[in-house]
């Protein structure tokens, strides 16, 4: 069987960037996805189209096809008041934090501090760089019903109540959030 759209994909692989290592999943604990529902980046969608199991390959994906370029618009200085409550010990370069937006929850990154002048950046963390994969293709099976309808793979047993945030063992939606989670791909 070859991987097309709507079908899970169980991958092995090794993200990195500038020859280090950012992130993984191994054959004991996979990551799954549906293939062509929007839940991965572009780039990686579209070379793993067509794979089948048992295929080891590398690949790297520029930034067009991944988080995008930098967008320099995205920075800004703020006051550290915007950060009442947040200890000193924890404003530093390379925190990140959760930021309600017009478009939604973002994740923003101190960049630097400067007494109380704070520069945030909601670039995503892997803007403007090329990530390298090598992947291993473990399994492909049709995605159920369910798990097309909202978008991502659950674990055995299915979505269970969609209020528990529960891990993989127990029934509930995978990567240990409920169905209305998003960001459950790489």
């Amino acid at each position: 069987m070859s991987l097309t759209k709507n079908k899970v994909a169980s991958v092995a692989y090794t993200l990195t960037v500038d020859n280090q290592v950012i992130d993984q999943a191994d054959k004991e604990n996979p990551m799954e996805f549906i293939q062509g529902v929007g839940g991965m980046i572009p780039g990686f969608e579209k070379a793993l189209e067509g794979k089948s199991i048992g295929d080891s390959f590398s690949i790297s994906v520029e930034p067009a096809e991944a988080y995008g370029e930098r967008n320099n618009d995205l920075t800004q200085d703020v006051n550290r008041e915007m950060f009442a409550g947040v200890p000193d010990d924890q404003l530093v370069a390379g925190a990140q934090f959760q930021a309600q937006t017009d478009a939604g929850v973002e994740v923003i990154t101190i960049a630097a501090v400067d007494g109380d002048t704070i520069k945030i950046d909601a670039n995503h963390p892997l803007a403007g760089q090329t990530l390298n994969f090598d992947v291993e293709m473990l399994d492909i099976r049709d995605a159920t019903a369910e798990e097309l309808e909202h978008g991502h793979v659950h674990a055995t047993g299915g979505c269970g109540s969609h209020d528990k945030s529960t891990d993989n063992s127990s029934g509930g939606c995978c990567g240990g959030g409920s169905c209305g989670d998003e960001g459950n791909g790489h």
